[in-house]
């Protein structure tokens, strides 16, 4: 544990938040995290993933991120926590031991922290991220000031980003070809961002990109619908997720895959390569810690009585 030195994480923070800063919107204000830090106070990081069972991927995703935070936020305490219970429970079989978000935020209490950054590598803002946030909530009198991040896709520039990234990653396509990425899909209101990452690719200039989910929209018929429509013949394919998993091997490098082929396409590539790896999608995720480390979430709630007794 360190005592954390308020200088000289505000300054650098003032270095590293340009890139944050830029991404200020309305419903925040301006409030930096470790200004209001006393001598004792201490600080932490959480970092929140669902989790993996599969040792390779873990370490090109998940360790990954997790030690690009810790070159980011030098002198902070970086912990991590899981949230799939059965992920955790399939590792715990194997002697790994992986701990809840409420577990982790009872241990930094315990051992004196008072501010907590918290950062989620959830896609979207989906129940994920929904019951992540309500967590936290339950925690704010346990910590002087406990923040939480965005997940990947939240406002426009974030679609556009992550476009642009899975983009160059995968570099020039050929004559006819087109590029498939498909996410697991959720019955909650937020999967619409899959149906708007699919506008955006093409918004961006990305016509033969075309985004599926496994369980929702858009389904498996409105990308085959889109690729024909384009004229793609060869598919690239490649899951829409963070980590590479089960759903990747087993439903899109498998089921996918084989429908595909069925639908008369060409797959001449399936990338199992999930979103954490690509280090420009790694550098959003650090962007949206960077920026609830200067913002804070506006009171709606007192803003709008404010606005009652504003006089015209």
């Amino acid at each position: 544990m360190r005592t954390i030195t308020k200088l000289f994480l505000s300054s650098m923070l003032l270095v590293n938040g340009a890139v944050a800063l830029a991404h200020s919107d309305g419903g925040f204000v301006d409030k930096d995290f470790f200004d209001g830090m006393k001598k004792d106070d201490k600080a932490a990081i959480l970092m929140v993933h669902f989790g993996t069972t599969f040792d390779d991927t873990r370490a090109l995703t998940i360790d990954r991120i997790n030690d690009k935070v810790k070159k980011e936020f030098k002198n902070v305490d970086v912990k991590e926590a899981y949230t799939s219970r059965i992920i955790m429970r399939r590792l715990k079989d194997r002697g790994i031991v992986k701990l809840n978000p409420q577990e982790v935020l009872d241990q930094l209490k315990a051992e004196g922290y008072t501010h907590i950054l918290v950062q989620g590598t959830n896609v979207m803002n989906g129940v994920e991220s929904e019951n992540l946030s309500k967590e936290i909530a339950s925690y704010s009198d346990s910590f002087k000031d406990i923040r939480v991040g965005a997940p990947l896709l939240t406002d426009h520039q974030d679609y556009e980003n992550v476009a642009k990234a899975i983009a160059k990653k995968i570099g020039p396509l050929k004559k006819d070809q087109g590029v498939v990425l498909v996410g697991h899909g959720t019955p909650h209101f937020g999967g619409s961002a899959y149906a708007m990452m699919d506008y955006v690719f093409s918004a961006e200039g990305y016509d033969n990109y075309a985004v599926g989910t496994v369980e929702g929209y858009p389904e498996f018929d409105n990308v085959v619908k889109k690729l024909k429509d384009r004229g793609v013949k060869d598919v690239i394919l490649m899951p829409f997720m963070f980590v590479a998993g089960d759903h990747a091997r087993n439903d899109i490098a498998g089921e996918w895959n084989e429908e595909l082929q069925k639908a008369g396409f060409t797959v001449s590539k399936v990338i199992l390569m999930g979103l954490g790896q690509n280090e420009d999608i790694q550098n959003i995720y650090v962007d949206h810690l960077k920026f609830v480390s200067h913002h804070e979430k506006e009171d709606m709630a007192a803003k709008k009585v404010q606005y009652s007794n504003d006089k015209d």
